[in-house]
């Protein structure tokens, strides 16, 4: 629905003179007549130079005083009307038209706003309505506001504008310059601020944008035009002062408020989109550091973007630089305009506002009475309908026949110009006008590694607490299995070392659980709009992990081989840290495809503990697997600690010349252990009568092949048990990967 088309004091007083001044002092002398000069030469027909031309210029000056002394001072960078791309035919336009949306609700649900008729059909339904017939538009170059109320509709009009609602609930059209908007299309063309900021706490500024640039940014782009971008980015945020400052989180000191809120606008704006939206991005913010948002805000409009935010209560200096208002009232549109046109319309609504009081503060101050009456708002919704239908009759009598671009020739013309630098023109598709990532996965790989590196290296008190536990725990077995001898109990005492130390490294992998889901929003908003792919996390995380885990092998076998006296000499030890080394690998993976499915920390590692007991309980060693119920044995064929635990054993026990119990040793562990050594030789002389073989106190009675054979392991090798045991690890990453597929979509239903 159009609004009443009137002057827009944005575009007052904005002469492009004025406006060049402003942009050159965050350049030295010396580039400034580099940036007049591209300013003059660049002459376009509808729009004008951009922050991305803006880069340009100053890396053709960089590259030009080179051999220079003088540095450049970074300051920040204010782009006026001039540096926009407003004319008198805007590129681009994002309308809506009769958006409405609904959920189920689990009963019925009445509102004590409402009248006895209005209510009537959402509590036969069960659906609650969010979303009622909301239509506007927002140009570039401007900022739209959506205001109200806590529950009256902004965060989920920008989620359905942003295309973050799924297409079977929502009803109605989001049009850029009137052709329907695809979702491939939008994700690449468009950022989503969410009202969380979520950044890596270890990072600094300039890395956490760099970063963002790594991946928003194409390869094709050299790493110092990277550079070049996110320090005049920096600048465009004011951001400059802190730019080495940590973020910080509760543990660490970092950066304030309304720095942060900045940052992770600057995140979502460094490959410079054509719509920006933002979930309330004042909230929690004092006075001073809402406006200086909201200033940037209107700076990045003013570089020919569509920006939509929603806010609670602006402030007067913050409605200044706001260019179209929506009020709503539980889903349902009673303002939509300029905000200098508030005054004349509530004035003919019947409730004009006095002088010197916030009109906003005004408006919603009204719009909360309203509803606390039965039918209130009802009559404001269609005094605004009525008002709108006058504004568009007039609309159409005074608006000169303007041009406007095919969303194609737009993008184009954007991308031409610096516009969406991730951008392609090369096929005649619009859908595959643009790329859908940036990067090739092997870049996103790269970057990704290399993000979670500096982390680790930034906190190592992570690795250090789990290496800790992993040689303690080592040296707690080496002390209480020293030296085990061959007799049947130190046979016996082996089983059980094997048992523990298996099941050890499972449990040792459970920090895996928080490791991730610390980072699992930041995912889901990175992936939501194709900074990289799902596929280049899963393996970038796989393949760090690879070394941490081979140090924790080491340690634990390197403790416990020896000093326990294991069997097999130097090729026995390398079959058990690699042994343990692939129970590393499953237990990690296997954890890390728990976290993707469980969205809290207590309860994932209530889980693990609970699964990794089933596992150690149908793995063999309480029970034999010739003696597990039936109905139970697949639970065995799937435990994790079986394979390892099993692959220990032979290469422990594969030795059919070693011998664990030797003529009367045979009556250890029973009650014949406590008779006379004179008396077992009678019982040795007594079974060689009747079993017509010579038994002696030396003759070998049970060897290590004949202890597998009770322990009921006699199907696989233990090669075969090695490698089942890394494919559990591939198995349990590919199921991660497709949690993530499935489980992040970050869309409403």
């Amino acid at each position: 629905m159009s609004h009443v088309e009137r002057p827009n004091r944005s575009q007052q007083g904005t002469g492009s003179a004025g406006t060049q001044d402003n942009l050159l002092p965050v350049f030295s002398p010396s580039h400034q007549m580099e940036i007049q000069r591209c300013h003059r030469n660049y002459k376009p027909s509808s729009v004008s130079i951009s922050l991305a031309e803006l880069l340009k210029c100053v890396e053709d000056a960089q590259s030009d005083h080179s051999n220079g002394s003088t540095p450049i001072r970074h300051q920040p960078l204010e782009l006026g009307y001039a540096c926009s791309s407003l004319s008198t035919s805007n590129p681009f336009v994002l309308s809506f038209h009769n958006l409405s949306y609904s959920v189920k609700v689990g009963q019925k649900m009445t509102f004590p706003f409402c009248g006895r008729d209005s209510c009537d059909s959402s509590e036969a339904t069960g659906f609650k309505v969010l979303l009622n017939d909301i239509s506007g538009e927002a140009r570039e170059g401007e900022i739209m506001a959506v205001l109200g109320a806590s529950g009256s509709g902004k965060s989920t009009l920008i989620d359905a504008l942003a295309d973050r609602i799924s297409k079977e609930s929502l009803r109605g059209s989001v049009r850029l310059n009137g052709e329907i908007l695809e979702s491939r299309l939008l994700k690449v063309i468009s950022a989503y601020v969410m009202q969380d900021d979520l950044l890596f706490p270890m990072l600094t500024i300039e890395e956490t944008l760099m970063f963002s640039a790594e991946f928003r940014l194409p390869r094709s782009l050299s790493r110092s035009k990277k550079k070049a971008r996110v320090e005049a980015l920096i600048d465009q945020l004011g951001l400059r002062s802190a730019a080495n400052t940590v973020i910080g989180d509760e543990g660490h000191r970092g950066i304030s408020g309304g720095e942060r809120r900045r940052v992770s606008i600057g995140i979502d704006i460094v490959h410079d989109p054509i719509l920006l939206f933002l979930d309330e991005p004042t909230s929690g913010l004092d006075s001073t550091s809402a406006y200086m948002v909201v200033k940037v805000l209107q700076r990045i409009a003013q570089s020919g973007s569509i920006v939509i935010m929603s806010i609670h209560q602006p402030s007067y200096r913050i409605l200044s630089v706001l260019d179209r208002l929506i009020f709503l009232s539980h889903g349902q549109p009673v303002y939509a305009g300029p905000p200098g046109n508030l005054p004349e319309f509530f004035a003919e609504f019947g409730h004009p506002i006095p002088e010197n009081e916030n009109r906003t503060e005004f408006a919603l101050d009204l719009i909360r009475e309203l509803e606390e009456i039965p039918d209130g708002t009802r009559t404001l919704v269609e005094f605004n309908r009525s008002w709108q239908a006058q504004g568009m009759k007039n609309s159409r009598n005074h608006t000169c026949n303007s041009s406007r671009l095919s969303l194609k020739d737009a993008i184009s013309a954007s991308i031409s110009k610096g516009k969406l630098v991730s951008g392609s023109t090369n096929h005649s598709n619009l859908s595959s006008s643009v790329q859908t990532f940036a990067n090739p996965f092997w870049i996103e790989m790269l970057v990704i590694a290399k993000r979670s590196l500096i982390n680790s290296r930034r906190m190592p008190e992570l690795f250090g607490i789990r290496f800790g536990a992993v040689f303690i725990t080592g040296l707690i077995l080496a002390t209480i299995f020293w030296h085990l001898d061959n007799s049947p109990r130190g046979a016996q005492e082996r089983l059980g070392f094997f048992a523990f130390a298996i099941s050890t490294t499972y449990y040792t992998c459970a920090e895996s659980i928080p490791a991730f889901l610390q980072e699992r929003y930041i995912f889901m908003r990175e992936t939501a709009y194709n900074a990289y792919r799902r596929s280049s996390y899963v393996l970038a995380h796989s393949l760090i992990s690879i070394p941490s885990l081979i140090v924790l092998s080491i340690a634990f076998a390197a403790t416990t081989y020896w000093t326990v006296g294991l069997a097999g000499g130097a090729s026995g030890f390398f079959f058990f840290f690699f042994t343990v080394l692939s129970a590393f690998w499953a237990g990690s993976s296997f954890v890390t495809f728990l976290s993707g499915i469980v969205s809290h920390v207590m309860l994932g590692f209530t889980i693990v503990v609970a699964i990794l007991a089933y596992f150690l309980l149908f793995s063999g060693f309480f029970i034999s697997r010739d003696r597990i119920p039936p109905y139970w044995i697949w639970f065995h064929y799937i435990s994790l600690v079986k394979y390892p635990y099993e692959g220990a054993l032979q290469n422990e026990f594969q030795d059919p010349t070693k011998c664990f119990v030797r003529g009367v040793q045979m009556f250890d562990n029973t009650p014949l252990s406590a008779v006379p050594e004179a008396l077992k030789l009678k019982l040795l002389q007594s079974l060689s009568n009747t079993l017509g073989r010579n038994i002696t106190s030396s003759t070998c009675i049970v060897t290590g092949p004949d202890i597998l054979r009770g322990q009921g392991i006699t199907d696989l090798s233990k090669w075969s048990c090695l490698w089942i045991t890394v494919a559990w690890g591939f198995f349990f990453r590919v199921l991660f990967y497709f949690t993530l597929l499935f489980g992040s979509k970050n869309k409403r239903r």
